[in-house]
């Protein structure tokens, strides 16, 4: 396919990973995406390539960014981890001691380690919202806040989809008086020049990839808690081509990078808090990560899961070579590898849309490919 043509650079021991991408777009698997990696604090793997839109009039740019939905995740939990190691929030204390409306209906023990780690029961909204209410960040938390768990909280896992971002979001909005997204780009972003936002102006709208929306539902949507969960609101991924939704600070699902800004941005994890040659947390900030906080099967995904603090941990679904990893994937395909044993990390964004929402063999064969 003409234009589809690998930009960048990898060092000749990981040019494999050029090659697997060649592949990718040539299969038309991919459309346009972008795989970076780094290894020791270097960005050792710096790829993109394809087309940005449908209509293949753009082509994909080294400063193109896209939607990457629940990779979002990483970016609101890393802000968490901030303010937890400089003893701003504690994740053992009850979510009621940050956001007090939070108590009502039976929440009053709900832990801020629930929220992250999908174990707090409240995967969904009760009452029925719109796409337009996830821009109403007050009415979209205030309902949380008034919901009944519909699990007991800590007991057992299952995926928080749209909901974590504005549970966390708002625990990190009662401590610092300001917006996630706004803390997130002043604490983590800017300090590390990173192209990564969560809620943005119309000035960064000519750089934004086009999704294109898989074909069908995501994988295996039947059971009524999953429809309860996706139902409500039901996502369009050409919802995320609105100036409202790119405005809005959807923190689980609606952040906006590339795979260099992912990558270069959790650095700050492989490599005991430090990325950019700036130390922004403390070896054990970032290990905090890695601890187990609930495992089983998802009550949402319908799968066998282990969470640590806000991140996935290597379990019989996502074996990975080296215990101290964390991972998170975004509906469609995007993906980040945290390796903190290799102090490595691997991302990858795109723009045509798989069903999977934890990541799938396009990523995974960029993985190979530097793993050969």
């Amino acid at each position: 396919m003409t234009g589809s043509i690998v930009h960048g650079f990898a060092l000749d021991k990981f040019a494999g990973v050029r090659d697997a991408m060649e592949v990718n777009f040539a299969s038309g698997a991919d459309l346009g995406a972008s795989f970076a990696a780094t290894i020791d604090g270097e960005t050792v793997v710096d790829l993109w390539g394809g087309w940005a839109d449908a209509a293949q009039t753009r082509p994909w740019q080294a400063d193109t960014i896209v939607n990457v939905y629940s990779t979002t995740k990483t970016m609101t939990a890393l802000t968490a981890l901030l303010l937890a190691d400089r003893g701003e929030l504690d994740f053992d204390k009850p979510v009621s001691h940050y956001w007090p409306e939070f108590a009502q209906a039976g929440k009053a023990d709900v832990k801020v380690s629930h929220l992250m780690s999908h174990s707090a029961g409240l995967p969904g909204w009760e009452t029925p919202i719109t796409t337009q209410d996830l821009y109403d960040w007050d009415k979209a938390t205030a309902l949380l806040a008034a919901q009944a768990p519909w699990w007991e909280p800590g007991t057992a896992p299952g995926y928080h989809a749209l909901t974590q971002g504005y549970l966390v979001g708002e625990v990190i909005r009662r401590i610092t008086g300001k917006s996630v997204g706004t803390v997130f780009r002043e604490e983590i972003a800017e300090p590390l020049d990173a192209d990564f936002h969560i809620g943005f102006g119309p000035v960064h709208d000519a750089r934004v990839g086009e999704l294109i929306p898989p074909s069908g539902a995501p994988q295996a949507i039947t059971a009524p808690i999953q429809l309860r969960v996706f139902g409500n609101p039901v996502n369009d991924p050409r919802e995320t081509a609105t100036r409202a939704w790119r405005a809005a600070e959807i923190p689980a699902a609606g952040g906006h990078g590339n795979a260099r800004s992912v990558a270069e941005i959790h650095m700050l994890l492989a490599n005991g808090g430090v990325a950019k040659g700036k130390r922004l947390l403390s070896e054990a900030g970032c290990r905090k990560a890695l601890e187990l906080q609930i495992e089983g099967h998802d009550q949402i995904l319908g799968v066998p899961v282990r969470y640590g603090m806000g991140f996935g941990l290597p379990g019989a679904l996502v074996p990975l070579p080296n215990p101290n990893t964390i991972f998170w994937g975004g509906y469609g395909g995007s993906l980040i590898i945290i390796d903190m044993d290799a102090r490595a990390t691997f991302a990858y964004t795109m723009n045509r849309m798989d069903r999977t929402m934890m990541g799938d063999g396009r990523a995974f064969a960029l993985l190979m490919a530097m793993r050969q």
